[in-house]
C-alpha cells in the first residue's frame, strides 16, 4: 500500500525517464494544495512523469505531474479507493476499490481506465505485484485475507481465500520483479508481518514476526532481500530480512513512524507522523545517520506543524525527487516536492568583520558543514557585491581545510554595504548551499552645502539657490528639495542634476512660505551619503486700506486720514489666506509727543484673505486728537507658523467737528 520502485526490468524506462530529467534544470523545494479529503496511498509513475494520489473519502484519484499540480482526477466509481500499485513498465496502474469489490486498471499513458476485475472479494484495500500474479488484501475485521489475478491468463482469473490467517485486509508489498511477497497487519497491536514464497503461483510462507504496534506502512527494498516498517511504536523504522523476517538493523527516526518508501538506489525514506520533530529522515542503505531531513511549516497556524499522512512517500525513480502528502489541522492535503533529497544539506557559515576601512585588507572566515563529509579539497566560490560591482564581482576560490574550515583576505575597493557571499555548488553528495554576510566600509565625508540659511525674504521673492558638492569619486549629482511650512504642503524635489565645474547647482524658488531647502548627495563608492539644509523665510504680503474719511491729506509727516466724528473708521486689510489665520491689529493715540499702545486685538481673515475692522465710539470726544493702526501677521500668534513675521504700514487718522 505504497510507492513501488523500479529495478533492471524497467532500466530502459528509468533512463529515458533519467535523460529528459537531466535535460531539465532542477527545481526548488514546492508545495501544492490536493483537492482530497483523506488519503490512502501514493505512487510516483516516472516514466511519465506523473503523480497518483488516491482518496477514500471522495472515492476518487487525484494525477499531478512532478511539480505538484493537478492534471487529472479520476472519479469514476471508485468508492472508497484505498491501495495502488504500478506496473513494472509503469504503464498500467492498478487500484483497490474497496466499496466495489473491485480492483481499477488504468492506462498511465492516457490516464483512463482500461478495464476492471470483478474479484468478489470483501474490500479489496492493497494491490501488489509479485510472481506474474496481482496480490490483494482483502476482508473486513475478523476477516483478513489475501487473494491474487492471474494476469497471464486471458480471463484474469481471480483466486480467493490463500491465507486466512489475517484479523483484517494485510497491506501487501513487493520488490519489482520479486517471487517474495511481504504482508502486515494495520489497526492493531500484533505487528504481524508475513513473508511469502509466490514462485508457484500460491503464497507459501516463509516467516512471520512481530514488527511493532500499529502498523501503518511497509516498503520492500529493491533487491528483494528486507522490508522496511513503519509502526506507531517503535519509534524508528526497523528493518527485516524477508527470507526469515530475523531482524536486520533499523533506521533512526522519532515519534510515531507512519511511512516508508525506498528509492531503486536503496535510499529510505522514513516518515513519521508528529507536531515537534522533523517529519521525513533519508537515508543511505543501511546508514544509522540520516543525509537529510524534512521538517513541515506550520500552515494553519493553530496545532503545530503539519503532519505526514499515512503511506504517502514516493520517490521518482531516478531519486531526484521525493513526494509527500501533508495534512493541517484545518483538514487542508499538501503535495510536498522534495528536490535532490538524496543529497545532504549543505551549511556555509560567512563571518565578515562588521566593519572595515576602504582599501584595507580584511579576513572573511567560516565554516562549511553536512553530515556526509565533504571531498577533500572541495572548492568555495567568493563574489564580492557592493557599489562599484552591484551585480558581483567573482574573488579567487577558496579551499575547505580539513576541519571544515576556511579564510581568504579581501582588499574592499568601494565603501558602504560590501556582502561576501561563499558558496559550494554540491556534488553527487551534497545539495549546493551558500552563506553571506556584509560589511560596513567606511566612505569619505563629502563637502556639501546650500546657501542663504536664515535669511529672510519678501512675500512672492524670487530667490535663487546654490548648492556645492566638493570632491567625490564618480557621482556628481546633487538633487534639491523644497520643502514649504505647513502640513498641506510636500517636500518636493525640484531640481536634480549634476553639478558645474565649480561644483554648484542651481534653482530659483518662488518664496510664499517659509521653506526648508536642501541639497541631497546620494554617495558613490568611496564618498558617504549626505544632505545639509538651509531654512529661509517668507513674509507675507500686508496691505491696509482706510475709508469713510471725507479727505486725506499729509499732515505732521505722514497721510492721515480725516473723519467727521459722526463717521467710523473702516479699516480693510488683505493677506494670503491660510486656515485660522488671524490679523493683529493695534491702535495707538498720540499724546504729548508720544505715541500710546492699546491693547491689540486679533481679527481672523475670511477665505478671501481679507479682515474689516471698524471704529466705532463717541466720535465726538474723539476731535483733535491723532491715531493710528497697524495690521499684522505675527508667526504663531496669528493661527499658524508657515511664514515670518511681517508688519503692515501704519494708518494715520484724526477726527473733526
Amino acid at each position: 500500500m505504497r510507492m513501488r520502485t523500479l529495478t533492471t526490468a524497467t532500466t530502459l524506462a528509468v533512463l529515458f525517464s533519467s535523460a529528459a530529467l537531466a535535460a531539465t534544470p532542477a527545481a526548488a523545494d514546492s508545495s501544492r494544495i490536493l483537492p482530497v479529503k483523506q488519503t490512502a496511498d501514493l505512487v510516483v509513475d516516472g516514466a511519465h512523469q506523473q503523480v497518483f494520489i488516491s482518496d477514500p473519502a471522495n472515492g476518487k484519484i487525484v494525477v499531478t505531474d512532478y511539480a505538484g499540480k493537478v492534471v487529472k482526477q479520476l472519479t469514476a466509481n471508485l468508492t472508497g479507493v484505498s491501495g495502488l500499485e504500478l506496473s513494472a513498465d509503469s504503464g498500467t496502474l492498478y487500484a483497490a476499490v474497496p466499496g466495489l469489490d473491485a480492483i481499477a486498471v488504468f492506462d498511465t499513458a492516457t490516464v483512463t481506465e482500461t478495464t476492471r476485475y470483478e474479484v468478489k472479494a470483501d474490500q479489496p484495500r492493497s494491490v501488489a505485484l509479485a510472481g506474474g500474479k496481482l496480490w490483494f488484501g482483502y476482508g473486513g475485521a475478523a476477516a483478513g485475507n489475501i487473494g491474487s489475478v492471474d494476469l497471464a491468463s486471458e480471463q484474469h482469473d481471480v483466486t480467493l481465500d490463500l491465507d486466512n490467517g489475517w484479523y483484517s485486509a494485510p497491506i501487501l508489498d513487493a520488490a519489482p520483479g520479486s517471487d517474495t511477497l511481504v504482508g502486515a497487519q494495520t489497526g492493531d497491536s500484533s505487528g504481524k508481518v508475513v513473508s511469502y514464497d509466490v514462485t508457484s503461483g500460491t503464497p507459501n510462507r516463509l516467516a512471520s514476526a512481530s514488527a511493532g504496534e500499529n502498523t501503518r506502512d511497509i516498503a520492500v527494498t529493491p533487491n528483494g532481500q528486507d522490508v522496511v516498517v513503519a509502526s506507531g511504536y517503535p519509534y524508528n523504522h526497523p528493518v527485516f530480512k524477508t527470507s526469515d523476517l530475523t531482524a536486520d538493523g533499523s533506521y533512526p527516526s522519532a515519534t510515531y513512524p507512519n511511512a516508508v518508501a525506498v528509492a531503486p538506489d536503496g535510499t529510505v525514506a522514513a516518515g513519521v507522523d508528529g507536531w515537534y520533530n522533523p517529519d521525513i529522515f533519508v537515508y543511505k542503505p543501511g546508514a544509522t545517520t540520516s543525509v537529510r531531513e524534512y521538517d513541515f511549516p506550520d500552515t494553519d497556524h493553530i496545532s503545530g506543524s503539519d503532519e505526514l499522512a499515512d503511506s504517502t512517500l514516493g520517490w521518482a525513480p531516478d531519486a531526484s525527487r521525493l513526494f509527500a502528502v501533508s495534512y493541517n489541522n484545518d483538514g487542508v492535503y499538501s503535495l510536498r516536492v522534495f528536490d535532490a533529497p538524496t543529497k545532504a544539506t549543505t551549511t556555509v557559515t560567512v563571518d565578515a568583520p562588521a566593519t572595515a576601512a576602504r582599501a584595507k585588507q580584511l579576513t572573511v572566515k567560516g565554516k562549511v558543514t553536512s553530515k556526509v563529509a565533504l571531498p577533500a579539497g572541495a572548492k568555495l566560490t567568493v563574489t564580492r557585491t557592493d557599489l562599484d560591482s552591484p551585480n558581483g564581482k567573482t574573488l579567487p576560490s577558496v579551499t575547505v581545510k580539513a576541519d571544515n574550515s576556511y579564510s581568504f583576505t579581501d582588499t574592499p575597493p568601494a565603501g558602504g554595504k560590501v556582502k561576501y557571499k561563499v558558496a559550494y555548488a554540491g556534488d553527487t553528495d551534497h545539495a549546493a548551499g551558500s552563506g553571506t554576510d556584509t560589511v560596513d566600509v567606511s566612505r569619505a565625508k563629502p563637502a556639501l552645502s546650500v546657501d542663504n540659511n536664515g535669511k529672510v525674504y519678501s512675500y512672492g521673492k524670487d530667490v535663487k539657490f546654490t548648492a556645492h558638492l566638493g570632491s567625490t569619486y564618480k557621482n556628481r549629482t546633487v538633487e534639491i528639495w523644497a520643502d514649504p511650512f505647513g502640513s498641506d504642503k510636500p517636500n518636493k524635489l525640484v531640481k536634480s542634476g549634476k553639478v558645474n565645474s565649480a561644483g554648484n547647482l542651481s534653482v530659483t524658488l518662488d518664496l510664499k512660505r517659509d521653506t526648508k531647502v536642501t541639497a541631497k548627495f546620494s554617495g558613490d563608492a568611496r564618498y558617504q551619503p549626505r544632505s545639509v539644509s538651509s531654512t529661509v523665510g517668507a513674509r507675507v504680503s500686508v496691505s491696509t486700506s482706510v475709508s469713510n474719511h471725507y479727505k486725506a491729506k499729509s499732515a505732521w509727516g505722514h497721510t492721515y486720514y480725516f473723519f467727521h466724528k459722526s463717521r467710523n473708521p473702516l479699516i480693510t486689510t488683505k493677506m494670503p489666506f491660510f486656515p485660522g489665520r488671524k490679523q493683529k491689529f493695534e491702535f495707538e493715540v498720540y499724546y504729548q509727543g508720544r505715541w500710546y499702545p492699546g491693547d491689540p486685538s486679533y481679527f481672523a481673515l475670511g477665505p478671501d484673505g481679507v479682515s474689516r475692522v471698524q471704529i466705532t465710539g463717541n466720535h465726538a470726544e474723539d476731535v483733535g486728537w491723532r491715531f493710528r493702526v497697524r495690521s499684522s501677521y505675527i508667526n504663531s500668534s496669528s493661527g499658524d507658523t508657515v511664514n515670518s513675521t511681517t508688519h503692515g504700514a501704519w494708518k494715520y487718522f484724526t477726527f473733526t467737528g
